[in-house]
């Protein structure tokens, strides 16, 4: 048995990762190839099958528009006062009108060849006068009479002036005809217009459809209206097949190797079927074939010649450096140094212990990122803190010293002074709770001079609290918004009462007033409803330094008052708002 000298080296890494590189590629090339083939051809048949719509469509709308000039002529006719009153009266003047408005009509189109009006007693004005119409005194008793009213501004194939249709194409015309009626609605009588056959006929015949494409016009009824070739008005199996034809969908019938296209003219009864040959879809898809053929040739010898490269390169040192590595999975230790690696190992050794001590690195940064943006974000916190109390306190003191009132302005102004210097807290986090209680005393001590006995407050803190640590500035904003969204709206005096609670695991602010009030349970968001920042600030400064436990609930009924509770657990390391 012979042994071909791929399968003594097919178990090396570097045949096996070349094959594998080989047989993917090949397999890549082939679906790409076949996708670029199918899709280009897609293309193509989507762009062909557009310029055929748009071709029968542009044709189909332009014939549209001769029919509606048509019916527009016969309108300025039908609806003249002297066609009305010959039709009705035999009245001769007014013939003579109707005869001028007939010719002026006809000489306004050169394809118009006949105008004639017949009225319902067999009373007929033409510009042709060799016709063969069958007439009588009751014009109801006549076929085409009564074919016209049922076709009432239908267009109709007929040879001129006979009663059956010639296949003599020099007596062909389109007659569109329109019922005239009195003012009651009653028939008296019919327009006809005759325009020449060859106004279809040179639109049709200037259609671009290939080789093998054609264009006709079949009705609803399956008669043949429009075929370059005549026999298909003659021989009823031709005129079945364009059925057949005028049936089937549109787009692409692989039978016939045609394109299809249906359009039908409105104001018609007439169906526009194009059909369109691919005369240059073979050549295109040859082309298309041949090419990618020749470059997934080209690609696959790059393939080859790369791949056993790149196999090469890569599983030289992946053996040595998996041996070095494999202790490494169960701790962050650096590659061993061996001075006997070769370069590419030793490379990727150097990049992977590099990258242990990038990872040691980001891993400390992380938490020291962590740490920083929750500081960072109290920080802002605390910034967001509304100053418009500044600005109110500064205008009370400048309104007190307009009225002279030296005493005020300075027991306010050392209180105002106070109140930033506990804000401030030499930039720490967190205060006493009696620091804290001091704070608001100072704040009240300042919207009692600018509120007056409008404002009355008690604030109750048992002396063993007061040494216990809690995150500055929680009272002043739920203060704020009582007296701003609750007492400010109050006609009598508003009462704000602040109490400290604990038990073994929660130290507890109440905030309760006498305001006007609201429906929490009618608020999207009562952190929200009382002062936008104030409450949403302090309990998410709250729930940043310990967590869910802690935060602000609200307790609010219209007419009665709000109560604020401030929950901060007491068994919680804190060490951190220092």
């Amino acid at each position: 048995m012979i042994k071909f000298p791929f399968f003594k080296y097919h178990k090396y890494i570097r045949v096996q990762i070349a094959a594998y590189y080989l047989i993917t590629s090949i397999v890549l090339v082939a679906l790409m190839g076949m996708v670029l083939y199918y899709s280009l051809s897609s293309i193509f048949l989507t762009d062909a099958l557009k310029v055929t719509t748009t071709a029968v469509e542009q044709n189909g709308r332009s014939i549209e528009i001769y029919l509606d000039k048509l019916k527009t002529l016969s309108n300025v006719i039908s609806s003249n006062a002297d066609t009305t009153e010959y039709l009705t009266t035999d009245n001769q003047v007014s013939k003579g009108r109707v005869i001028e408005l007939v010719n002026t009509v006809l000489g306004s189109d050169p394809y118009l060849i006949t105008g004639m009006l017949v009225s319902k007693d067999g009373r007929i004005i033409s510009s042709d006068d060799y016709m063969d119409m069958g007439v009588s005194d009751n014009m109801m008793n006549e076929p085409w009479y009564m074919n016209v009213l049922m076709k009432n501004n239908i267009p109709v194939l007929t040879s001129i002036r006979r009663q059956s249709f010639s296949m003599d194409k020099s007596t062909w015309v389109i007659s569109v005809g329109q019922e005239i009626s009195d003012s009651s609605g009653n028939n008296i009588g019919v327009l006809i217009l005759d325009f020449s056959y060859e106004v279809i006929e040179n639109q049709l015949n200037s259609l671009d459809l290939g080789s093998k494409g054609f264009a006709f016009i079949l009705t609803q009824n399956g008669e043949v209206v429009f075929h370059k070739d005549p026999s298909y008005f003659e021989e009823e199996a031709y005129r079945k097949k364009l059925v057949e034809i005028s049936q089937m969908s549109d787009g692409y019938d692989s039978d016939m190797d045609l394109l299809t296209h249906h359009y039908e003219l409105a104001g018609t009864d007439w169906i526009l079927v194009g059909l369109s040959s691919l005369d240059n879809m073979a050549a295109a898809r040859r082309q298309i074939f041949e090419t990618i053929i020749m470059v997934a040739i080209i690609l696959l010898i790059i393939v080859l010649g790369s791949s056993l490269i790149i196999a090469s390169k890569i599983t030289k040192p992946i053996r040595a450096l998996e041996i070095a590595m494999r202790n490494l999975s169960t701790d962050f230790s650096k590659v061993p140094e061996n001075d006997r690696n070769s370069y590419e190992v030793e490379s990727l050794k150097n990049h992977f212990n590099e990258m242990i001590v990038r990872i040691q690195y980001l891993m400390e940064g992380i938490q020291e990122k962590e740490r920083y943006l929750r500081e960072s974000e109290i920080k802002s916190l605390y910034s967001q803190i509304n100053p418009h109390f500044l600005y109110n306190t500064l205008d009370t003191i400048v309104w007190m010293a307009e009225f002279g009132d030296s005493e005020k302005v300075i027991a306010t102004t050392k209180s105002l002074a106070q109140f930033f210097r506990i804000s401030l807290s030499q930039g720490s986090e967190s205060i006493t709770l009696g620091e804290e209680i001091e704070h608001i005393k100072q704040y009240m001590f300042i919207q009692k001079q600018r509120y007056g006995d409008h404002l009355k407050y008690n604030i109750e803190c048992p002396e063993d609290y007061k040494s216990i640590k809690v995150p500055k500035i929680i009272l002043q904003p739920i203060v704020e918004n009582a007296i701003y969204h609750g007492i400010k709206e109050l006609d009598g005096v508003g009462f704000v009462k602040i109490q400290v609670e604990k038990n073994d695991h929660q130290l507890i602010l109440n905030v309760s007033d006498n305001g006007v009030g609201f429906d929490a349970s009618t608020e999207k968001s009562s952190l929200t409803k009382l002062g936008g920042v104030g409450l949403d600030n302090v309990n998410k400064r709250l729930k940043l330094i310990y967590g869910d436990e802690s935060g602000v609930r609200i307790d609010s009924k219209i007419g009665v008052g709000t109560e604020v509770k401030i929950i901060i657990p007491v068994d919680k390391d804190h060490s951190k708002t220092q």
